[in-house]
């Protein structure tokens, strides 16, 4: 399994009190060093602009990395930038598109992306929901048109609806994307009608939903549409704020709920993908659940 992340992920830093904040990112960090030490550790390249580009309009590219940014300057109410920033986003969108040539090269199965600022709600035109850039749909577009894949998954088991990925590919056959998330928050999208061009599956979590639900509704509805389009390569937006003890939202998962739903997934990708399987961390804002649904996370990767 080859790891991919970059110090300069750890030195995007939103703000005093920003649920984003550095820490996430080192806490994942120091629980799969301690517990995935022999994992193939790489350093995330920085991202070319012709592969921002196939996802995102130039006004955003240019938004994101030419604006002076000389202390905080937000995007959004809940989107901000510092200095090092810039750096941060490049890293985090570069992990992506290098696994994807390590995965399709053979050099592993298996990657899982340790970066941040998170990417999934990041549309073509607008960095926003902490992300800058959409991380899932620049390796998803690369993995299409640089390797010629015709079925690419992306899977989103965060809390809130990957409203970036979706609009990005909603009339993009090449790509299909299947999402739970919790009903009424944030952003306020991914209804079960969303269909794209039959590429959208999306079903809605109420608030206190738990484990039993949650599995449930993969089990019987999201995971038969996986297995009916046959992916070429899997890609996770792995988001951990579902866990019962996240600030963000209202569902109850614990831990094992994410290394069940990996391990469908891992599934997934030997049967139809030749076990390629990429993950990238998305959500996840209470430290302690974020350290220990990474760790049951990866474990499941392996």
């Amino acid at each position: 399994m080859i790891i991919y992340t970059h110090p300069a992920c750890l030195l995007h830093d939103p703000g005093p009190e920003h649920p984003e904040r550095p820490a996430r990112l080192e806490v994942v960090l120091e629980t799969l060093r301690s517990h995935h030490a022999e994992a193939d550790w790489r350093e995330a390249p920085i991202v070319k602009l012709g592969d921002l580009r196939r996802v995102h309009d130039e006004a955003l590219v240019r938004e994101v990395l030419e604006a002076d940014v000389s202390g905080y300057r937000m995007l959004d109410p809940d989107t901000v930038m510092c200095p090092a920033s810039r750096a941060a986003a490049l890293r985090a969108a570069g992990a992506g598109v290098a696994a994807v040539d390590a995965v399709m090269n053979g050099e592993d199965k298996t990657a899982f992306c340790a970066v941040r600022p998170p990417g999934h709600h990041a549309t073509s035109a607008a960095a926003m929901g902490f992300c800058l850039f959409n991380n899932i749909a620049v390796a998803a577009a690369y993995a299409c048109d640089k390797h010629g894949l015709e079925r690419v998954a992306v899977i989103d088991f965060d809390v809130h609806h990957g409203n970036g990925t979706q609009a990005i590919f909603y009339n993009d056959p090449r790509v299909a994307y299947f999402s739970t998330h919790e009903s009424g928050i944030y952003p306020h999208s991914g209804a079960p009608y969303e269909r794209g061009v039959g590429n959208m599956f999306n079903a809605l979590l109420p608030p206190g939903s738990g484990g039993f639900r949650f599995q449930n509704t993969w089990a019987d509805d999201l995971l038969p549409a996986l297995e009916d389009f046959k992916p070429q390569l899997v890609l996770v937006s792995a988001g951990f704020d579902a866990h019962m003890r996240d600030p963000l939202a209202d569902l109850m998962l614990e831990t094992e709920d994410f290394g069940w739903i990996t391990r469908q997934l891992r599934d997934i990708a030997n049967r139809h993908a030749g076990g390629r399987l990429i993950s990238m961390l998305e959500g996840g804002y209470d430290l302690e659940a974020l350290r220990d649904c990474a760790k049951v996370h990866v474990d499941a990767l392996r």
